[in-house]
């Protein structure tokens, strides 16, 4: 199992790819049209510790659901031994939100001030420097999600695991709840492939049904895979995410 912001390459510095080499987003998926999908952000991070004190970057995908804050996967901020944190953002992080095409597009950037983890799941709330007023957040699911629902996908990662480079073309895909599981979910690649899948950097992408979330990426097989995915279920944390956001 692989996490998506590519935790496990302490031993690598990763660098921002030129735009002529970056990959796109989900693997085996598809361009978001233009001006859908505004509260998908990505998230990038510089000056991440390893115990031996050097530093490197990597990315997440999180959504918008409040003005201030982005909801993404807990291991995205984390400590020189891996271990999650809250409280003060542990190293610069930019968020960049309302846009599908990043070499065409500017968008809304903000820079994260405030991580708070979520105690039952792999989750947590990222605090933005100022609200964003110009993107409509994403709202929360408060049904519990049935097996063979489908959900869409949209992520800013890499379409491969072998030698992966940030999205700068947001993709979307759709999968298919496979078990349901108390604070998880398991989903497949639907459409456009049954190898639809998340891959890395896409850690924290949005599973949803119309504009209501059900869920967050988590971990995963190496990309792209017809396996099951497994993903955070965001109706468990909706009086944790409210109570928060408010």
């Amino acid at each position: 199992m692989r996490l998506r912001a590519l935790l496990a390459a302490a031993v690598l510095t990763i660098t921002t790819a030129p735009a002529a080499l970056a990959a796109p987003g989900v693997a085996h998926g598809t361009d978001v049209p233009p001006g859908q999908f505004g509260f998908v952000a990505k998230l990038a991070m510089t000056k991440i510790p390893r115990p031996d004190g050097s530093t490197y970057s990597s990315y997440c995908t999180g959504a918008l659901v409040a003005p201030s804050w982005i909801l993404t996967t807990g291991h995205c901020f984390h400590d020189a031994h891996r271990d999650r944190v809250s409280g003060k953002v542990p190293y610069p992080t930019m968020v960049t939100l309302g846009l599908v095409d990043e070499e065409i597009e500017s968008g809304v950037a903000r820079k994260a001030t405030e991580i708070l983890q979520a105690k039952e799941n792999d989750v947590a709330l990222v605090r933005l420097d100022s609200p964003v007023t110009t993107v409509q957040p994403l709202a929360l699911s408060h049904t519990p999600p049935k097996t063979g629902q489908q959900l869409t996908l949209a992520g800013w990662g890499s379409k491969t695991g072998k030698n992966p480079a940030p999205a700068t073309r947001l993709q979307q895909g759709t999968v298919t709840i496979a078990k349901v599981d108390p604070i998880t979910l398991g989903v497949q690649g639907a459409t456009p492939e049954k190898t639809t899948s998340a891959c890395t950097y896409d850690s924290g992408a949005p599973y949803f049904t119309g504009t209501q979330l059900v869920a967050l990426e988590a971990t995963g097989p190496d990309c792209p895979h017809a396996g099951i995915e497994t993903t955070s279920r965001t109706d468990v944390l909706t009086t944790w995410i409210t109570k928060n956001t408010l």
